[in-house]
Formats: structure tokens, sequence, C-alpha cells
């Protein structure tokens, strides 16, 4: 059986099937409830029964009293739809709305995804969950205090790990410790989430998503996410690299405009190598494909992310093609040193 939910006062509305928990069920369908546990402790995600009825399969949780249960109150992580629901929930509407949290994590996974490009997965403790944008990223805490930024991969409805995609920098004390070094079950620390850079949702253009070498993790986490929302506008993926090796996920890319009519990959690379001579795609630098194939983006919200240089050619010339400054969006790579 599905229920209807409708959610006030921003009139989003979103379907739960039976048994489904109410928190699962909006952050599945794009609807940003606020959350931070997922085990009813935390009072995060508190809201108001309007109408319909809910349950709580494990029993009442602590930070709901019977009286306040009895006046609607109630958290939505540990509870069920039993009919249509109307709810009075405050959603996460923007970035700020996000509480920045510091948490421990242990390193389930390490995958090399390049020669220079290492997937690593965290996993969150058993009784927290970071609420979290698809664009934002997290900053891993050293020993000695110092931070190292790195973009969230996943979407945000699988809030029990954390996907970063880690570029090797030659020297770099905390890359060179990841690809050398660190194995599985290690514990790091982390703060965050951060960044403004997300989909807007006050819009409804067709998107240019446009990543330059690891730049493609936060938009990676963006197209996850429009995927699940079942967001059918036109989206077309730009990825530029160096060479082909460097398109470390290409295979996912494509499955996207394999499987999704409405959206396109264009790969663009930027040297050739020996293994690259059979290369039939488009080369040169990401922006300029860009502009051959939209004289006017006027029409389009752009989000960027990827190498500084990159950034700024793109802002200059995407501005000459009628691109207004707010509807373009960006998420600047530095890769330093220290890195």
């Amino acid at each position: 059986m599905t229920y209807h939910v409708l959610v006030q006062p921003s009139g989003h509305s979103f379907e739960i099937e039976e048994n489904e928990l109410i928190l699962d069920a909006a952050l599945r369908q794009g609807v940003s409830f606020p959350y931070g546990c997922r085990s009813g402790s935390c009072g995060t995600c508190l809201g108001k029964v309007i109408s319909g009825e809910i349950e709580y399969p494990e029993g009442l949780p602590l930070t709901i009293m019977e009286h306040e249960h009895k006046q609607g109150k109630a958290v939505f992580c540990v509870s069920i739809a039993k009919s249509d629901l109307t709810l009075e929930v405050k959603e996460v509407s923007s970035s700020e709305d996000i509480q920045i949290k510091t948490l421990p994590a242990r390193v389930i996974s390490l995958k090399k995804l390049s020669d220079d490009v290492m997937e690593m997965t965290l996993k969150l403790p058993e009784t927290e969950r970071l609420a979290f944008r698809a664009g934002q990223y997290i900053e891993i805490i050293l020993k000695d205090k110092s931070r190292r930024a790195f973009s969230i991969a996943n979407s945000p409805s699988n809030d029990e790990v954390l996907e970063l995609h880690l570029r090797h920098v030659e020297g770099g004390k905390f890359t060179e410790y990841v690809f050398n070094e660190m194995k599985e079950k290690t514990i790091l620390r982390f703060e965050g989430p951060f960044g403004s850079f997300h989909i807007r949702e006050n819009s409804n253009r067709p998107l240019l998503l446009i990543a330059g070498g690891t730049g493609f993790a936060p938009i990676k986490a963006m197209l996850e996410k429009l995927i699940e929302e079942a967001d059918t506008r036109p989206v077309y993926l730009y990825w530029g690299v160096r060479e082909r090796s460097d398109l470390y996920r290409n295979d996912l890319a494509e499955k996207w405009a394999f499987q999704h009519k409405h959206i396109s990959y264009i790969p663009v690379l930027s040297e050739f190598k020996e293994n690259d001579i059979d290369w039939q795609g488009r080369t040169g630098f990401v922006h300029k494909a860009v502009i051959e194939d939209f004289t006017d983006l006027s029409g389009f919200d752009v989000y960027m992310a990827g190498p500084p240089v990159m950034i700024d050619a793109a802002k200059t010339s995407f501005t000459q093609q009628g691109l207004p400054e707010d509807q373009l969006f960006s998420d600047s790579f530095e890769f330093a040193k220290q890195a």
C-alpha cells in the first residue's frame, strides 16, 4: 500500500510505501527534511502531524512524551505512515540550515580508480548521520589539526557512508599516506558539510554540469540526486580531463546517458597520449567544447567544479555567450602541495 504525504508550509508532497520510514521516503524523493541521528534521540527531524496517523514500530522515542504525541508532535526518522498524511515540517531550504558536525568515520574501502585517483568510502557511526546537500564537501582533520577538503561524491540519500575522490598530490602529506600506507578500518575525523555548491530548487532550466578532473565528484552527487528525484529536464554533462585514463568513472557517466534520454555525456581530452590515438571524442578545453555546442547560454543553469584555471576561463567565456552571472555556480578545486 502507498500513502500520500503533503508537507506544510512548503506544499511539497511525496509518496510513502507501507512500513517505510517517513524520513527515508522524503529524502528518497528529494524533499529536504532536517535530520541528525536517525534514531529518534536528537529531535532534529521534529515536526507535527496535522492530519493522518503515524506509528513508531520500535515504540515511542525518548524525544516525544506521550502527551506531545497526542498533540501531534512527531519525529519522522523512526515513524511510519498508517494513512495519508499532512505534516508540518521546517524543511532545509539552504546549506545554512544544515547542521555542521565533527564526527569520526571508519575507512571501509580504498579503491584506485586510476593511477592518481583513489575512491575512499567512509562509514559513519551507527548512531550518527550527516545531512548534506549534493555538491557539498567535508574537511578531514589530520593529527596536527590541519585540514584537507574533499567533495562528497554520493547522493545524500545514502547517508550511512561518504564517498570521496582523492587525487594523489606528489609529496602531499595526506594523499601520500592514503595512496601508500592507509589501510581499511582506519579511523578519521572530519567536519562538515560545508559549501553552497548545490542545485538550486527555484529553477527548472536545463542544466550544464561541467567537471574538470576530480571535480567529477560533486557533479556525480548532483546527478545521482537528480536521477533519484526523477527530474527529467535536459542535462548536459561535460567532463574535461588531460587524457583518457583520467576519465576514471567513464563507465558510470556513459551508463547515465544510456539509461536516461534527457542526459547527454560529452567527455573532452585536452592532451593526447600514445594510448589515446584511437580517441574519437572531443578534444581541447572543456569550456570551449561547451561554447562550440551552445551559442546562447542564457536559458541554462551552469554548475562547474574543477581547477581554478578552468573555472575562470569558463566564467569569462560563458558570460560572453549570454549566461547571466546568477545562473552560474562553481566549486574551485585547488590542488595544494600540502594535500
